[in-house]
């Protein structure tokens, strides 16, 4: 694949290297705080998204997870509690030393925590029966690669799940969302965990991923079959999803 010359972060475009050091900067300046601040900004609303994905995931005990991005272990959890076994994947170190202490403070043994990027995976072709990633494609440097090596590691007849922001079609609504989300995140990103700049460019990444559509069309191009996007609340956020074929 071609290196692109910038890639979005935020409202910039920057170089691919800066993208990725910059995004590790902010996940390891919000690691401490990040599910306080999913709660404070989703008004607890996160927790229900997560519920549905892992009901559209359909988690079978014994299976082989990998879930992508997945640091302080939200999905891995509840995955783990339908009997998967499951590796935790993240780039931010960080990100996974909350989530391990989280697991041990709740008891939970049996998952594996390992650092990867998700655009050059450790694991080899065909390992995994699922692959999650919940609220983190839209962070990686270079999304196809990303998308490209999920596909090379699931089996045959594996799938695919990614929950992600999208672009609300609902009237109204998504401008109140637009205003909310600009004005208010930052201000309380620095009351709770006294950092305005990480959480404007949580917003901003939003605003620049893809829409339904466009990611679908992507998912499709790394060579997914059965391609879906479900939305919730008219697209504020979507689940899509696609099988190995």
């Amino acid at each position: 694949m071609r290196e692109p010359e910038t890639v979005p972060f935020g409202y910039q475009d920057v170089a691919p290297a800066e993208k990725t050091a910059r995004v590790g900067a902010v996940f390891s300046n919000v690691a401490r705080n990040y599910d306080r601040m999913n709660d404070a900004m989703s008004v607890g609303m996160h927790r229900l998204w997560k519920d549905t994905f892992v009901r559209r995931v359909k988690p079978r005990a014994d299976e082989r997870i990998l879930d992508m991005a997945g640091g302080t272990g939200d999905i891995a959890f509840r995955l783990a509690d339908h009997g998967a076994r499951v590796t935790v994947a993240d780039i931010n170190q960080d990100m996974l030393d909350v989530g391990l202490e989280r697991a041990g403070k709740r008891g939970i043994d049996g998952l594996v925590w390992s650092r990867q990027d998700a655009e050059e995976l450790a694991f080899p072709d065909k390992s995994f029966d699922a692959y999650t990633i919940a609220f983190g494609i839209r962070n990686v440097t270079r999304i196809d690669r990303a998308l490209a090596e999920a596909h090379r590691v699931l089996k045959y007849g594996g799938r695919f799940f990614c929950l992600e922001f999208s672009t609300t079609t609902w009237p109204g609504f998504a401008q109140a969302y637009d205003a909310y989300s600009h004005k208010l995140v930052p201000r309380i990103g620095e009351a709770i965990a006294g950092d305005a700049d990480s959480y404007r460019y949580l917003i901003e990444s939003i605003r620049r991923f893809p829409d339904m559509a466009s990611f679908a069309a992507m998912i499709r191009a790394a060579g997914f079959a059965q391609v879906k996007a479900e939305p919730i609340l008219g697209g504020l956020v979507a689940i899509h999803s696609g099988w190995k074929v």
